[in-house]
Order: structure tokens, then C-alpha cells, then sequence
């Protein structure tokens, strides 16, 4: 099994490549999740276009992604209007006005190569920025004899929904001591019901070692939404579909480098998970087919010897091994 990484290498070494040495590209290609990316150069070698479609678009836009990435790619972000068609954002990167130093450059290249992430960090930022206002409020509220923001009730925020595939989604609602994250997720094969369930169960049971328990808590139901999310029109309730909720607390994105850090991994649960499974069932059908050879050996050792019928000067048969 490889790591998952958050950024797309495709990205990441063609623009390393092109940095090097500029020339003409018209690379099309589908990341986790079937986020679409063009890279190409319509107007000259010197200037590369990155365009990226992504399903949840709609819904990203409520949280404040477009704002998010104007100020991450400020002089890169092209406005709605120059944006590709069939697209939902484009950036341009001019190859005569990036930075000399390697360093600088590596950086550029890792920022835009993180495009997809950062264009879903808006409503989990948005989460956390939301969490720091109800805690902060919930604080004045609550006055100095208050020992524990659970003595006067659990403030909540909006529920944010992002439809990141045809069928899944992922529900981020804020209160004033954590932030909730549930993804929901659906097992289209029987095997993979099974499997998806033992490594769920595994997260649950995984956190109660002593060295996890950093870790966020993660609960798991795969036959009625959990109670954040109940009450939402259209949910699916059966064996084929999971939910996984994992409870952030502000430890867990206290500093902007520790909430990206953040963001980054849990984005990356769903693609891990299905990647496992898939991974397990490589490896059993692998195994089970080595069984089965070692048997044919077996079998082909234990068959007898086909006995000869001989015959003597005097006319008398015999069989021989």
C-alpha cells in the first residue's frame, strides 16, 4: 500500500518539470473524489493555465471558498468570467514572474499543487472560526463561576453539508468546545460491507490505547445517521451505508499550521478507507489463489500411478507399478 498524499503529484511534477524547462502541455486528469483538472497552455509555453472542477462547487461557494482562495492565490486566481469552461476555477502562472530561489520555488509548486485541499478547507475554517466565536461567547455568557462549558448547555452553529460525490457527504456543525465532522459513505459490494465495518470498528476501538489519546474521538453507525445529522431530509438508512463521526477539539486545530495539518488528513479518510478495502481484497484473492496452487500440487503428487499390464513367454499377465 503507498501514502496518500493531500496535494496531486500530476501537478506537482509537471509544474517542477515546466519550471525547469517551459514547453507546451494539454494534460487532462480526474484526482480522488473525480475532482477534474487541465493543465495546459493556450496562449504561450511561458504561461501555464491549471483549471479544476469539482462537484461540491455549489456548495463550497456558501462557505466561502472563492474568498478563501483569492487570498491564498492572490495574482493567480482568474474571476469568474476568464475562469475555463466547464471548469469552477482557473489559475494562471506566468513562468517568467516566479520566484529564482529553489526554495521559493518549491513552495509555489506545493501551494498550487494543494489546490484541491484548499479549495475544501473553506468550510472546515469556517467551522473553526465559528467554534472560537460560540466558545468565546458561551465563555462571557457563562461568567466566572463556570467550571466547565458543559455546566450551561452545548451551543451549536450551523450545520455546513458538503456533497463531495454523487451519493456521499460530509456534515461539519461547530459548538462552543468542538467541532463535528460525519461522513457518510456507502459499500456497493457485499465484501466490502464487511470490511468497512472491521476498520471502522478498529478507529473506535484504536483510541482508547493510551498513546491515542491525542487522537479525535470517532464513532461509527452503519444503519441510522447519526444524531447531529438526523433530522436532514433524504438521509439513507441500511447496511449499505456507514457514518463516521469524528469530534475535533480546539487542541486539535489550535494555530493555522495545526488546523491545515488537520484538514489535510481528514479529507483524506474516505479515499484511505476504500483504498484499504480494496487493498485487503488484493491481498486475500492473492493468498486464497496461492492456496489454491499449493493444492494442485498436492493433489497432482497424490495420484496414483497408472498400473501396466505385462506379459510372459508362457502367456501368464501381470501388473507392474
Amino acid at each position: 500500500m503507498i501514502l496518500l498524499e493531500s496535494h496531486s503529484v500530476i501537478i506537482n511534477d509537471v509544474l517542477t518539470d515546466r519550471f525547469e524547462k517551459p514547453s507546451r502541455a494539454d494534460i487532462q486528469f480526474v484526482d480522488y473524489d473525480n475532482v477534474r483538472f487541465h493543465l495546459s497552455t493556450p496562449s504561450s509555453k511561458t504561461q501555464i493555465l491549471l483549471s479544476m472542477g469539482i462537484q461540491c462547487w455549489p456548495d463550497l461557494v456558501k462557505y466561502g471558498a472563492r474568498e478563501h482562495l483569492q487570498a491564498e492565490y492572490e495574482g493567480f486566481l482568474l474571476s469568474e468570467q476568464e475562469t475555463e469552461p466547464e471548469y469552477n476555477v482557473s489559475l494562471v502562472i506566468d513562468l517568467e514572474k516566479i520566484p529564482e530561489g529553489v526554495d521559493d520555488r518549491l513552495a509555489l509548486i506545493s501551494k498550487l499543487a494543494h489546490l484541491k485541499s484548499t479549495a475544501m478547507s473553506s468550510p472546515f475554517l469556517s467551522a473553526f472560526a465559528e467554534q472560537a466565536s460560540l466558545q468565546a461567547n458561551y465563555k462571557d455568557a457563562a461568567g466566572a463561576q463556570a467550571k466547565d462549558l458543559g455546566e450551561q448547555g452545548e451551543t451549536k452553529g450551523d450545520l455546513k453539508v458538503v456533497r463531495y460525490r454523487e451519493e456521499e457527504a460530509i456534515y461539519i456543525q461547530a459548538s462552543n468546545d468542538r467541532v463535528t465532522v460525519v461522513f457518510s459513505t456507502v459499500f456497493k459490494e457485499e465484501t466490502d460491507k464487511v470490511f468497512g465495518r472491521v476498520f471502522l470498528q478498529e478507529f473506535v476501538d484504536a483510541r482508547k490505547l493510551n498513546a491515542l489519546q491525542n487522537a479525535p474521538q470517532v464513532r461509527y453507525s452503519n444503519r441510522e445517521p447519526p444524531l447531529e445529522i438526523r433530522h436532514l431530509p433524504g438521509l439513507h438508512n441500511g447496511e449499505d451505508w456507514g457514518y463516521v463521526t469524528f469530534v475535533l477539539f480546539p487542541r486539535h486545530f489550535a494555530n493555522p499550521t495545526q488546523s491545515q495539518s488537520t484538514i489535510n488528513r481528514i479529507q483524506l479518510f474516505r479515499d484511505y478507507l476504500h483504498y484499504h478495502i480494496k487493498c485487503s481484497k488484493a491481498y486475500m484473492h492473492s493468498r486464497m489463489r496461492y492456496r489454491v496452487a499449493e493444492f494442485l500440487k498436492i493433489l497432482n503428487r497424490a495420484k496414483p500411478e497408472v498400473a501396466a499390464e505385462r506379459r510372459t513367454a508362457t502367456g501368464r499377465t501381470f501388473r507392474t507399478r
